[in-house]
């Protein structure tokens, strides 16, 4: 019996419009009225989720969650009560942002705990974030001094080839060590986390904080920063769109795409 379902949102839960299924609001909601937490487990951060909590009921709910910037922020629905954060240091974020801003054809995003900042925006990525409900800010410069006092999330890079991330990924974990957490998004972002950092563990720390064992833990996912979530739980699920990779640590892959593949999992397994 799976006590818990976590799963990402793009390209997963919603489609490439940013939009959920009225069969996936229906399979959600089914397994919450069982009982079942439902746990959206994204790379976004917590304000940009809040649409979509109100489509499954679970808006401004108290004991219902959100884990966001790939395993950052555990967020408490009921006044978006911020549980337990993991940030990058500022010396760490810094040394990101001033790798990825080098490159001209890339855009970088530097999250803050309340707040998205962009540099040099491509139009792509911000047509992309449109219809997710994402707000952001745009950097005038690249001065980061402005973040000293900030807790910082996560920085990443945007390029719609994501050929063009992997030389950017590279230097950064080249100049950190590999001391960072990395992962690649939507098939066009390279993110960049604090070491231990991941959609897993915060997975798991919440499942124990909830009295739930990991085998009773279901995960839905379909990419790379997906990829700790899946190694973690119980019963790692990936969507018929997910890579290869995502695919081959699955125990179930799922027929349907994005459109349907989280209704299909959720019918087959917890209804």
């Amino acid at each position: 019996m799976y006590k818990l379902i976590v799963s990402d949102l793009d390209e997963t839960l919603l489609g490439g419009d940013g939009k959920i299924s009225q069969e996936n609001i229906e399979a959600i909601k089914a397994a919450s009225k069982k009982g079942v937490k439902f746990v959206p487990n994204t790379g976004r951060g917590f304000a940009s989720v809040q649409v979509l909590l109100q489509k499954l009921g679970l808006y401004q709910e108290p004991n219902e969650f959100v884990i966001s910037y790939n395993g950052g922020a555990i967020i408490e629905n009921k006044n978006n009560k911020v549980l337990q954060t993991n940030e990058m240091t500022f010396e760490e974020a810094k040394g990101v942002f001033d790798i990825t801003s080098k490159y001209p054809h890339n855009d970088t995003h530097v999250y803050t705990l309340n707040k998205l900042y962009i540099y040099n925006p491509r139009e792509e990525d911000l047509a992309y974030l449109k219809p997710r409900h994402v707000e952001y800010q745009i950097m005038e410069n690249n001065d980061f001094s402005i973040f000293k006092n900030d807790k910082i999330m996560k920085v990443i890079t945007m390029n719609p080839d994501q050929k063009k991330l992997e030389p950017v990924h590279d230097e950064v974990m080249h100049a950190f060590d590999n001391q960072l957490n990395a992962s690649y998004s939507s098939g066009m972002y390279a993110e960049f986390n604090h070491l231990g950092t991941d959609k897993g563990t915060a997975t798991l720390e919440l499942a124990a904080s909830l009295g739930i064992k990991k085998d009773e833990v279901l995960a839905l996912g379909d990419n790379s920063n997906d990829l700790p979530m899946l190694r973690k739980v119980g019963m790692p699920v990936v969507v018929a769109n997910g890579t290869e990779e995502a695919k081959s640590l699955a125990k179930y892959v799922t027929k349907n795409n994005y459109l349907t593949g989280v209704a299909e999992a959720i019918d087959k397994f917890v209804l």
